[in-house]
């Protein structure tokens, strides 16, 4: 099974666009660090640790996730809000 998620790039750092509600699906929301970024439902995975912990949970699962990737030379994604797990309602 294939996914496709959005890659923004800029000319220091990347990041990986994913619904909120799949990272909880994989149970690693609470691992994503703070140097991710959110906006609404997604999530900004950097591209260092947060990236390789998605990429291995979808794997586990047998999911080989596809990239679209975009490139800018100041990404507007370092303007959005630090990442931060909130606990369920």
């Amino acid at each position: 099974m294939k996914r496709v998620f959005s890659f923004y790039a800029d000319a220091g750092h990347g990041w990986l666009r994913v619904q909120k509600s799949i990272l909880a699906e994989l149970d690693i929301a609470e691992k994503i660090s703070s140097f991710s970024y959110q906006r609404g439902d997604y999530a900004y995975l950097e591209e260092d640790v947060d990236l390789s912990l998605f990429l291995k949970a979808m794997r586990d699962r047998g999911i080989e996730p596809e990239f679209r990737e975009y490139h800018s030379e100041y990404s507007r994604i370092r303007s959005f809000d630090h990442y931060r797990y909130k606990l369920p309602l």
